[in-house]
C-alpha cells in the first residue's frame, strides 16, 4: 500500500526531538517518563492511522511491534545477564589498554553479538578510566567499534546479518568480509589510539589523576553463572530460525530471570547496575519502531525508483538509511531490491559484491548516529549513568562525520568501486 508522504512526518519529528530536546530542555528530557510521553504523543496517532488504513498496514504495524518485542527481550536479556558479570580493571585506563579492550570487543561482537559484547565490556572500560578528565571520546569510539563495525563476520554479530541468515544466506558467508572488517576496525583502532594518547598526555601535563580506586577489583565475578546464561541467549537467538514463536523469547526471559535471582547483589553493585538505561532504550525505541512503519512502507513501494545498481551505491544508500532507520529491515529492503524477484539466497552466488556492499553498509553505518543500532543508545545511557558527559545528537554526528565518513569513503574506493 502506498501511503501519503506526510505519514513519515511523526518519525522525522521523533528523530528531531531526540536530537534537539537534550540540548534545549536537557533537565526535562532526562526523565524517562518525559521521553515516553514524547514517544507516545507521536506514535499513538501513527498506530491508529495504520490500523484504520486496512489489513496491509495493520499487518506491517503488528510485524514491527513483534520485532520490537523480540528486540527488547534480547536487549534486556543481554543487559541483565552481562550486568551480572563484573570484569575488574587490572590497570588504570591507558591508551594501549583501552585500545586492547576495543579490539577484544570487535572480535567478541561476532560471538555474542554487538549488544552482548557492548554490555560485557562497556562498564570495565568506563570504570578503568574513571579518574581521567578527557574521556568523551572513549564511549564514542566504543560505539563505533564494539557496538557496530566489529560485528560484521557472523550473523550473530548484527541483526541485519542474522536476518539474511534467516532468509537462507549461508551462516559462514559473512566470513568472506574479513578484509573489509579488518581494514575498518584497524583504522578506527589506530585513530583511537592516537587520539587517546594525545588526550592522556594533555592530562599528565595538567596533573590530572590517572589512577582509580576500582583497579583493586581484579577478578571476573559472576561469570560462572552468567557466562553460560549469556551463551544460552546466543543459542536462543540462533534458534529463532528453527523454533516457533515465541519460544526463543521465552527462553531468553527465563535466562534473564535466573540471572536476576541468582547473581549476588554485590556483583551488580560493582557494575553500578541500574534499570534506567534499558528503560530509556525501551521507551525511545517503542516510538521509533512504531513511527518508522510508514517510512519503511514508503521505501518498500518506492525503493525501485532509487537509481541504485552498483555496489558502491548499495553501500551508501543502505548505510545512510541504516543511520536513521532500523538497519535490519533496511538491509532486507535493499537486499530484496538487489535480488530483483529472486530469493535472498540467490545473492551470494550471483551478486556477491552487491550483497557485501549491503551487509557492510548496514553494519558499518549503524554507527553514524545514536539510533543507528540498538546498542548505541544503550552505551550512551550507561556512560551517562556512570557520570560521563556524552555528546549531544549533533555532537555525536560531528564525531562520526569527522572519523567514520572518511573511513567509509576509503572503503568505497578500495572495495566497492
Amino acid at each position: 500500500m502506498d501511503l501519503p508522504l506526510w505519514t513519515a512526518a511523526p518519525f522525522a519529528l521523533l528523530l528531531l526531538a531526540i536530537a534537539v530536546l537534550p540540548i534545549v530542555a536537557g533537565h526535562w528530557w532526562h526523565a524517562n517518563r518525559h521521553k515516553a510521553a514524547v514517544a507516545l504523543l507521536l506514535a499513538v496517532p501513527v498506530a491508529i492511522y495504520l490500523a484504520a488504513s486496512g489489513p496491509d498496514t495493520t499487518a506491517a504495524l503488528v510485524h514491527e511491534w513483534e520485532d520490537y518485542g523480540s528486540f527488547m527481550v534480547m536487549l534486556t536479556a543481554l543487559y541483565v545477564i552481562a550486568g551480572g558479570i563484573a570484569v575488574g580493571a587490572t590497570v588504570p585506563g591507558k591508551p594501549w589498554a583501552n585500545t586492547l579492550t576495543l579490539a577484544v570487543g570487535a572480535v567478541l561482537a561476532n560471538v555474542i553479538g554487538t549488544t552482548g559484547a557492548s554490555m560485557v565490556l562497556i562498564r570495565p572500560l568506563l570504570r578503568a578510566n574513571a579518574g581521567r578528565d578527557r574521556v568523551t571520546h572513549l564511549p564514542v569510539f566504543f560505539i563505533f567499534i564494539v557496538s557496530n563495525t566489529g560485528g560484521l563476520l557472523t550473523p550473530l554479530g548484527d541483526p541485519p546479518l542474522f536476518l539474511g541468515f534467516l532468509q537462507g544466506i549461508d551462516f559462514f558467508w559473512t566470513l568472506r568480509l574479513w578484509p573489509e572488517w579488518l581494514a575498518v576496525n584497524l583504522t578506527l583502532l589506530g585513530v583511537f589510539f592516537a587520539l587517546d594518547t594525545v588526550q592522556s598526555r594533555r592530562e599528565l601535563r595538567q596533573s590530572v589523576p590517572t589512577t582509580v580506586d576500582s583497579v583493586t577489583m581484579r577478578a571476573i565475578r559472576g561469570w560462572k553463572l552468567n557466562g553460560p546464561l549469556l551463551l544460552g541467549v546466543v543459542a536462543a537467538v540462533v534458534g529463532q530460525k528453527y523454533l516457533p514463536k515465541p519460544a526463543a523469547e521465552t527462553i531468553m526471559l527465563a535466562l534473564t530471570l535466573l540471572s536476576l535471582v541468582f547473581t549476588p547483589k554485590a556483583v551488580r553493585s560493582a557494575n553500578q547496575f541500574a534499570w534506567g538505561p534499558i528503560v530509556e532504550v525501551a521507551v525511545v525505541f517503542a516510538g521509533i519502531f512504531t513511527t518508522m512503519v510508514p517510512a519503511l512502507l514508503l521505501l518498500k513501494v518506492h525503493g525501485g525508483a532509487i537509481p541504485v545498481t552498483e555496489p558502491w551505491q548499495f553501500f551508501w544508500v543502505t548505510g545512510l538509511l541504516s543511520s536513521v532507520l532500523d538497519n535490519a529491515p533496511t538491509y532486507l529492503t535493499m537486499a530484496t531490491l538487489a535480488a530483483d524477484g529472486q530469493p535472498l539466497a540467490w545473492l551470494p552466488a550471483n551478486r556477491p559484491g552487491v550483497l557485501a556492499a549491503i551487509s557492510c553498509g548496514a553494519v558499518f553505518m549503524g554507527a553514524n548516529t545514536y539510533i543507528g543500532n540498538g546498542p548505541n543508545f544503550m552505551v550512551k545511557a550507561i556512560a551517562e549513568e556512570s557520570g560521563y558527559a556524552m555528546p549531544s545528537f549533533f555532537g555525536y554526528l560531528a564525531y562520526s562525520g569527522a572519523v567514520l565518513l572518511p573511513v567509509f569513503a576509503a572503503v568505497t574506493w578500495v572495495f566497492f568501486r
